[in-house]
């Protein structure tokens, strides 16, 4: 992999992990569609992968740190009575939502993504992502509830379409956004919620994989340029992130509709592609 490809690479990362039109789709199908001269099977990829994530967690953590203090000084019982209640409520949500994911990744994810890893099988589930957020638009519930209304029977929900995402081309964003919108929370609590689910799920990932490289070690300069790639990566993440909470704010009643025409297009587009390729 030379460095203008792990730029290119580290950059689709930091944007499509959290837009929601699925990281792991773009990961399987753009590189077979643009011939580029990644070895994904090869022993570096895994290591780079690894520093992408970290990358895309910590531009998370910065983006919203305020909530993670919060958690945090609601944790230790730090400030008022009611704000150290409502801190845990949503530490617990933060819990159950992950859970589902926790659960199924462990038991299925190797399964699930040898079987639906090929390019051709991620590029139609890529279209079917897109008919999910179309879907998802069309049957939301208009109560225009607010995030702090948020109850453990819809963390739950929220939580088990987070598990959608184990098939490349199935958005983790995106389906977590329409499990909220599915529970009455409008687009930009619904992304906040799943952005903030989202940090625990790529920390914990990360956090596996690190004893393995440890373990294996890195090739001479894989180092250098999966923490160059890291930093592209999480710069990337937070800009997306900036760009997409302003997003959602201010196109509530439409807002997933044009990364489903994308989602479909890309999607149908690379199939037929592949197809006759």
């Amino acid at each position: 992999m030379d460095t203008l490809d792990a730029l290119l690479i580290a950059v689709l990362q930091g944007a499509t992990e959290l837009f929601p039109v699925s990281s792991l789709g773009h990961a399987v199908v753009v590189p077979s569609l643009l011939r580029w001269s990644v070895e994904q099977d090869g022993p570096a990829f895994l290591p780079f992968l690894v520093m992408l994530h970290l990358g895309t967690a910590t531009a998370l953590l910065l983006y919203f740190w305020r909530d993670w203090l919060a958690l945090l000084l609601g944790v230790l019982g730090l400030g008022g009575q009611h704000r150290v209640a409502e801190s845990r409520r949503v530490l617990g949500l933060i819990v159950i939502a992950t859970i589902p994911a926790v659960v199924v990744g462990f038991t299925l994810e190797k399964y699930i993504r040898t079987l639906f890893s090929t390019p051709l099988v991620a590029a139609a589930f890529l279209a079917v992502n897109g008919v999910v957020l179309l879907f998802g638009e069309r049957l939301r519930a208009h109560t225009h509830r607010r995030l702090d209304s948020l109850a453990p029977k819809d963390a739950v929900i929220i939580g088990f379409c987070q598990c959608g995402a184990l098939i490349p081309g199935i958005s983790r964003s995106g389906a977590t956004i329409v499990g909220g919108l599915l529970r009455g929370i409008d687009h930009e609590g619904s992304a906040h919620f799943s952005f903030l689910i989202a940090t625990p799920i790529i920390l914990g990932a990360t956090t596996l994989e690190v004893p393995k490289l440890l373990h294996q070690g890195m090739a001479p300069g894989v180092f250098a340029l999966a923490a160059l790639a890291a930093v592209v990566a999480g710069v990337t993440a937070y800009l997306s992130t900036a760009f997409l909470m302003h997003y959602f704010r201010r196109h509530d009643e439409w807002a997933l509709n044009p990364f489903a025409y994308y989602c479909l297009a890309a999607g149908l587009g690379s199939s037929a592609w592949f197809l006759v390729r």
